[in-house]
């Protein structure tokens, strides 16, 4: 399962994918970290995906990593007597709490916390933001609008509050039942959809209490003004583009993808970059050049990863969606654009052991033309500072943990072996040694690079750095 790129790929399972030959091709054809939706199927049907995935570790012994996205807080109209109706831009439209069904003039809004939170002149955008209203009056129980762009607004189409803080948990009755179920399931990390500020991470990661590893969706304009305290809280993020696009101007995204990549970088968290990366390829074998260009543009800015959605969800070719995306990560890690890019985007470092050592055996590598870097890691700390630094020579990390070599397998560069701790430095590089020849990372003749933590099993502890000849 050894990968001739960095960045990763993470692929949605979903009815087009959900069976054990379409699973286990999807891995072989070079998917790193499978995605459960927990907006759609059923429990008994995650299970059975979860356990095919997990039988797959034994097969080709290497980790596979399963991460569980909630669905969230959805808010949606009520009901119309016609299914349906037509708002004309200019016209007036109220949202109120009322349990009839909805007109031309005004439809049922079920969610009182958006009445209780929205002020005049705010905007609300429906059904994916194609329809634009803006706040002409509010009270406890209504909310009057103007139309700005009109169309036709459907039965529980969605409704979107950009410029709103809402007093909204970000964790549903639905996300408490799924969450103890994911986590019971044993995945390795969990998506919390519909975080607005630093404090809406609390309560998932009381509730996730170290079982799995907790990965942002930034979606919410909110959440990019505590872009780096929501980003330090977290395992992990993903640039959620469609509701991210959705509630901002589509020319900002760009931009906001860029900074989130770098921030995520700057204080070692991975980030996924989600949400149409090869759209067209649901319905047809090739991507655009407009696609495969995006692709490219997220591997240039240094991403850790990225998704698939309902390409390989729904799609009517899963398998080439993840051929043609594992070519252009490939492609474009081949130009030396592409690495003076990473050269050039270091983060600072702190002043600590650990850091220090970690851009050393990255600058050492490089300088003796080692094979690979080796990192030893109990919790993985060490590992996401080696990736941190975008080496120009493979990551190797080994760690006693199976969960750790599972939550690591997003991570730029990294590639995972379970392997117990070393006992001693002698044990370290004869482990070290074994396994860079195993993988195929390293040969008779060949320098490696070795980073390790001495007393040897305690965490957090990376104080030493070993080149090693293998004779």
């Amino acid at each position: 399962m050894r990968r001739n790129r960095n960045a990763r790929i993470v692929a949605t399972i979903g009815p087009a994918t959900n069976q054990p030959n379409q699973i286990e091709a999807l891995l072989c054809q070079g998917v790193d970290l499978f995605r459960l939706n927990f907006s759609h199927g059923h429990h008994d049907d995650h299970r059975l995906v979860a356990n095919f995935i997990r039988s797959l570790e034994s097969k080709y012994h290497c980790p596979v990593s399963i991460l569980a996205d909630l669905q969230g807080p959805k808010l949606r109209v009520g009901v119309f007597e016609k299914g349906s109706a037509t708002l004309e831009s200019g016209q007036a439209f109220r949202l109120d709490l009322k349990d009839t069904a909805g007109d031309q003039s005004r439809v049922k809004l079920p969610h009182p916390e958006i009445l209780s939170a929205i002020d005049v002149g705010e905007e609300l955008l429906l059904d994916d933001g194609k329809l634009r209203l803006v706040v002409t009056a509010c009270t406890e129980t209504y909310i009057d609008t103007k139309v700005l762009v009109g169309g036709t607004l459907s039965d529980r189409k969605g409704v979107n509050v950009p410029g709103t803080v809402l007093p909204i948990s970000p964790i549903t009755d639905k996300d408490h039942k799924d969450l103890a179920f994911a986590l019971d399931l044993g995945v390795d990390w969990v998506a919390l959809s519909f975080v607005q500020k630093p404090e809406d991470l609390a309560e998932a990661k009381k509730l996730i209490a170290g079982r799995a590893a907790l990965m942002c969706k930034l979606e919410k304009p909110s959440a990019i003004h505590h872009l780096d305290e929501i980003i330090e809280l977290s395992d992990g993020v993903m640039v959620a583009r469609g509701d991210l696009g959705v509630e901002l101007p589509p020319e900002e995204v760009p931009g906001i993808q860029k900074r989130i990549i770098r921030a995520g970088r700057d204080l070692g968290r991975p980030v996924i970059v989600a949400t149409q990366m090869l759209e067209s390829m649901i319905d047809n074998p090739t991507p655009t050049r407009a696609e495969a260009s995006d692709v490219a543009t997220a591997v240039y800015d240094g991403a850790d990863g990225m998704m698939l959605s309902a390409e390989t969800a729904v799609g009517k070719y899963p398998l080439d969606a993840v051929s043609i995306m594992d070519r252009i990560i490939s492609r474009v890690e081949q130009e030396d654009s592409y690495r003076n890019l990473m050269y050039a985007n270091h983060p600072s470092l702190e002043r600590t052991s650990a850091d220090a050592i970690t851009r050393a055996a990255s600058q050492v590598a490089e300088t003796i033309g080692a094979a690979c870097i080796v990192t030893f890691s109990m919790s993985g700390s060490t590992s996401k500072r080696a990736s941190r630094e975008r080496p120009k020579v493979p990551i190797l990390a080994l760690t006693p943990h199976r969960h750790i070599a599972r939550q690591l397998n997003i991570l730029w560069g990294v590639h995972n072996q379970i392997t117990d701790d070393a006992e001693n430095v002698a044990d370290m590089v004869k482990k070290a040694t074994y396994l860079a020849q195993k993988v195929g990372f390293a040969k008779k003749g060949d320098r490696i690079v070795i980073t390790a933590g001495v007393p040897f099993g305690t965490p957090g502890m990376t104080n030493m750095l070993r080149i090693h000849w293998i004779e």
